[in-house]
């Protein structure tokens, strides 16, 4: 298998790492910190918003089976690409919404689909596209968070999870 990775930021990253390892293709996922600057960042540091840090889902996937691209756009109906520092309920710029890469080569695919996302709005996106700088994965009782504590909290609708799991079934 020829596994790829691809780092995205959507607000808290329970809802996220949950609605994205649902999606078939998609072989491993860790919630961590992406893209700050501090050597390795705590929850509670990262909730301070002094540390640069964006709640972040490194997302491990088999490109025979899910592309890039239609990752990304599974990624954009989970968040407001528009919305600054804020998902949900969640604000601060631990919540911002970005798209790091580790490889160059997937830059093209993400530019155009920011340029097909952007026709969608009037207002600019707010999602951060930038080459990984660091990441560090969060503490283990946030891995899997949602399929430990089931009613644990959630920023996305339960219809985009049931949409997830329609699509792994295809």
């Amino acid at each position: 298998m020829n596994e790829r990775e691809i780092y995205l930021a959507g607000g808290c990253f329970w809802g996220m790492e949950h609605f994205l390892k649902q999606l078939d293709g998609v072989t491993g996922t860790t919630v961590g910190y992406a893209n700050g600057h501090t050597a390795m960042p705590t929850y509670e540091q990262v909730c301070t918003d002094k540390t640069g840090f964006a709640e972040t889902v490194r997302v491990q996937y088999d490109p025979q089976r899910i592309g890039l691209d239609t990752l990304l756009t599974m990624y954009f109906l989970a968040i407001d690409p528009t919305s600054v520092n804020k998902q949900g309920e969640d604000e601060g710029t631990q919540y911002r919404t970005g798209i790091y890469y580790s490889d160059a080569a997937d830059l093209p695919v993400i530019e155009q689909k920011m340029d097909e996302v952007a026709e969608r709005y009037d207002s600019p996106l707010a999602v951060e596209v930038g080459p990984l700088q660091n990441f560090f994965a969060a503490e283990d009782y946030h891995q899997d968070y949602l399929d430990k504590n089931p009613d644990g909290y959630c920023h996305l609708p339960l219809a985009l999870m049931d949409m997830a799991r329609r699509f792994r079934h295809k």
